[in-house]
């Protein structure tokens, strides 16, 4: 197991186990520590989704951080499922997604699922920068879509079930659509 799966997973089972978020361990490769990024965690029970929970922006000190809470987070407040039980821990597998920036996408030719993940924000504030979703006001509604899902073959595809998740009508309200590439680990 990597360090980022593995990190994932202790965090997961000592927060199931005991009730308690583990310390940033200090043997971690020195990116854990120093850089910042957003992350995403995803858990996998039997090859089918458990939970999925993340920030696009980094929003602790480290990776290490975003990693030990997401998981956490991935295993009890996805509100698609139920809080994961002791007696799951064994049957998952944790996948750890660390994001790069995102960037405003002027042409939809600029996008591949397979190659980038996307946000799709609307916001009632318009400013010349178009940086609306990541300056200091919080974005109207918004919904993210990781890379290389499976079936999501085209930008299209990708843009409107992001737009679903992010219960936003593109026929009806102004879209902002961002790109980022991330890291996998499994």
């Amino acid at each position: 197991m990597n360090p980022y799966t593995s990190l994932a997973k202790s965090a997961v089972e000592t927060y199931i186990n005991k009730g308690k978020i583990i310390d940033t361990p200090q043997d971690l490769p020195e990116d854990f520590l120093k850089k910042r990024a957003g992350v995403f965690v995803t858990l996998e029970k039997k090859g089918k989704l458990r939970g999925c929970i993340g920030t696009y922006l980094p929003t602790k000190i480290n990776i290490a951080e975003e990693i030990i809470y997401n998981a956490i987070a991935a295993a009890t407040e996805d509100h698609r499922f139920p809080p994961v039980q002791k007696e799951e821990l064994p049957f998952l597998s944790y996948t750890v997604y660390v994001l790069s920036e995102p960037k405003l996408v002027k042409d939809i030719k600029e996008l591949d699922p397979k190659r980038y993940g996307i946000i799709v924000k609307t916001s009632p504030f318009v400013y010349p920068n178009q940086k609306i979703a990541f300056d200091n006001f919080p974005p109207f509604k918004s919904g993210l879509l990781l890379p290389d899902l499976p079936g999501i073959d085209t930008p299209e595809q990708q843009i409107s079930i992001a737009c679903q998740k992010g219960g936003i009508n593109p026929t009806k309200e102004k879209i902002f659509i961002y790109k980022f590439k991330t890291e996998k680990y499994q």
